[in-house]
Parts: C-alpha cells; sequence; structure tokens
C-alpha cells in the first residue's frame, strides 16, 4: 500500500473538479511513463465510467483500463485497473476541505503485482514513489504551495 497526502492553498471544488477531469493525468503524469489516454471524446467521470490509456514502463508499451469504482464529487473516488501492468490496482482519492481556501488531498493506492519482495523492494516501490513524487510537484506548480505556519 502506498498512500501520500498533500495540502494545497484551493478550494476543495477548484481542486476536485481538476481532479475530476481525467484528461488532467497526463499533466500529473511523468512524461517518461509516456502516458496517453486512448478513449475518445469527452470522458465524463461517474461510478462505471471506463478510461483507456497507454503508458510505457521501461520502454514497453501497456494498455491500461481504468473503472471508476466510486464517485462521491466533492469528497471521494476510487480508480480500480481492470487491465495493466498491476495484479490489483485500487487509487482511493479523497478530499478535505481544511478551511474555505485549503484542501487536503490523500491518495491510497492499495497495490500487487507479479512478482516477489525483490520485485517490490527494488522496482515497483521506488518507481511508485517517483511518479507520485512528479505528482506533487506538479499540484503544487499548479496550485501552489501551503502558507507555512509561524512557529
Amino acid at each position: 500500500m502506498l498512500e501520500r497526502a498533500q495540502t494545497l492553498p484551493r478550494p476543495l471544488e477548484e481542486v476536485f473538479a481538476f481532479f475530476a477531469d481525467a484528461r488532467n493525468l497526463e499533466a500529473l503524469t511523468p512524461p517518461w511513463l509516456k502516458f496517453r489516454i486512448l478513449t475518445e471524446g469527452e470522458l465524463p467521470m461517474h461510478a462505471g465510467a471506463l478510461i483507456d490509456y497507454r503508458i510505457r514502463l521501461h520502454g514497453i508499451p501497456i494498455r491500461w483500463r481504468t473503472e471508476i469504482a466510486a464517485w462521491e464529487p466533492p469528497r471521494f473516488f476510487v480508480d480500480q485497473q481492470l487491465r495493466g501492468p498491476y495484479s490489483l490496482w485500487h487509487h482511493a482519492h479523497h478530499f478535505e476541505a481544511l478551511d474555505a481556501n485549503t484542501t487536503r488531498v490523500i491518495d491510497r493506492v492499495d497495490y500487487a503485482h507479479w512478482g516477489g519482495g525483490l520485485i517490490e523492494r527494488f522496482f515497483v516501490r521506488p518507481e511508485l514513489e517517483r511518479i507520485f513524487a512528479y505528482r506533487a510537484e506538479q499540484l503544487e506548480a499548479r496550485f501552489g504551495a501551503p502558507a507555512t505556519q509561524p512557529a
């Protein structure tokens, strides 16, 4: 399991609206993955929505299909892999309004893969850490960093 939290200095509705547009995944995904959405046309988000895309892992093209398994705007949604590189991928996105202009984004990813502990330790986990670090940088660049609290 991977869990990350990030505080953004923007209202809940604005932050959720950004995440609710599946096309914004491209802005949050590192360029080395060569992420591309394959689903054509509009991508209305709702429980049961399907999104097809392609990534490259270590140069190998992989098709990925995600289903929006839960959709509760503006607080929560879940995407889960139906086809892709993992044997399990369940990504819960939580959004909390800390005040009128501050939102905490919490990601919890339950995942499993077809390799053993060494593959997890040396390849899968470090790659996920890099991907989510990039994502955090992109969110901060888009929405700004939270104001620091006085000591």
